[in-house]
């Protein structure tokens, strides 16, 4: 999967395995960048790499909830009300620039990550499975738009951020070298590779030392000086279970710390809440996640696989 979406997204293989850990691990994908620089691609590259449907929703701040879930419409030839469903039904959401919708839209759209379902008139609509939402946003344009609050993020499993092209990827695109286009990629796998895939990560083996790395990580970012709020316990949960798919996603079946250390910031660091004087002195999340992993000591590499 991670060959086919790097011929359309240049220069960037360790964010496309990344973006994958979060497709097999059924959480939900928050691109975090400034314009120009392939947000959009990799969200419909990771589509593309799914055998299922997908849909493209721009929002914007005139967009209503009802634009993402569905509506109902009278159906004049049987005198009732038929539930017509939004783009949000789909396996993989592309939510384009979801920070510019009203905090209304943004919340149905959150709503259904959570439920795996849209509720209208006390009917349960569920989503097709897999689902999943890849979500961009720019954080520097901040003009018209709404932010995500911290509660409403704990909802993405990762938050990624492209960044600028290596100067050899970039120098390809200069010079008009050839990329694929996400619609010219084939699907790798479908809902039931992905599904045969998770049942395969939960026999991936854990060691204690690293259930106890784990365990010492989210309490130091609970008692951090510049963090008011740590991880929750639903974080380091569903952590483990991105552990698993990131060490059986590379051919291992255990896990290592260095697993550990990979996946920390892009998992953990959007959902920390960083105190008043951290704010003020412009600190990073990312970089309160790195002083973390800096002071905690990583445990000894040998694995105990019996």
């Amino acid at each position: 999967m991670a060959n086919e979406i790097d011929t359309a997204v240049l220069g960037k293989p360790q964010v496309v395995r990344l973006g994958l850990v979060a497709l097999l691990t059924g959480g939900h994908i928050l691109l975090e960048d400034v314009p120009g620089l392939g947000k959009t691609t990799l969200a419909r590259a990771i589509a593309a790499s799914v055998d299922g449907s997908w849909r493209r929703i721009q929002f914007t701040p005139d967009l209503l909830p009802s634009d993402v879930s569905g509506v109902p419409v009278f159906n004049q030839a049987t005198r009732e009300f038929e539930f017509h469903p939004g783009p949000v039904f789909a396996n993989v959401v592309i939510a384009d620039e979801v920070n510019r919708a009203s905090p209304k839209t943004q919340s149905a759209l959150l709503e259904v990550m959570e439920e795996q379902q849209v509720t209208v008139d006390g009917v349960r609509h569920p989503v097709p499975d897999p689902f999943l939402v890849v979500a961009t946003q720019n954080p520097v344009e901040m003009d018209g738009t709404y932010r995500l609050p911290e509660a409403q993020l704990d909802r993405f499993l990762m938050r990624l951020s492209l960044g600028y092209p290596d100067p050899e990827a970039e120098l390809t695109l200069m010079r008009g070298g050839r990329h694929r286009r996400p619609e010219e990629l084939s699907p790798v796998t479908d809902a039931a590779g992905l599904a045969e895939f998770a049942r395969a990560a939960a026999h991936v083996h854990v060691p204690d030392q690293v259930y106890e790395y784990v365990l010492r990580l989210a309490q130091a970012t609970r008692t951090h000086s510049e963090i008011r709020v740590g991880l929750s316990t639903r974080a380091t949960v569903v952590f483990m279970r991105a552990l698993r798919i990131r060490g059986l996603s590379v051919g291992r079946p255990y896990v290592t710390p260095e697993d550990v250390k990979e996946l920390a910031v892009p998992v953990w660091a959007h959902r920390l809440v960083r105190s008043t004087e951290s704010a003020v002195s412009g600190r990073s999340l990312t970089a309160l996640m790195h002083q973390v992993l800096e002071q905690e000591a990583v445990p000894s590499p040998v694995v105990d696989r019996a």
